[in-house]
């Protein structure tokens, strides 16, 4: 699912991306000091971060993960992202995610990143 995620960000394709997301309002994406809930706003925090005027997506990419399973419908992945953008610039940060297995597979319910 991981890597489904980075290969649909390198496309542009954050509709794709969003579906490592449990689709549910109950969803949390924590970053810096904001909080956004559900799904449908925390694709709207990307689009506008990302997609929005004079914005770019930059290219993906997940390092020195580690996947904690936790039981047979719960994880905890934590890792460093980072973007490199057309201008050379590198932002980048550390994540955490809590991973629940539903009848779809496995999606994010809980997303913490920070950048630096």
């Amino acid at each position: 699912m991981l890597v489904s995620q980075v290969e649909a960000w390198n496309r542009g394709n954050l509709q794709n991306y969003m579906k490592g997301y449990w689709r549910s309002l109950d969803l949390t994406f924590f970053s810096g000091a904001t909080v956004t809930k559900g799904w449908e706003p925390t694709l709207q925090r990307y689009q506008q971060r990302y997609q929005g005027q004079g914005k770019e997506m930059g290219k993906l990419e997940f390092q020195d993960l580690k996947i904690d399973v936790l039981s047979r419908r719960a994880a905890v992945v934590t890792g460093k992202w980072q973007l490199t953008m057309s201008d050379g610039k590198q932002p980048h940060g550390l994540f955490t995610l809590i991973m629940k297995r539903t009848q779809g597979g496995w999606h994010i319910v809980h997303d913490h990143t920070s950048a630096e």
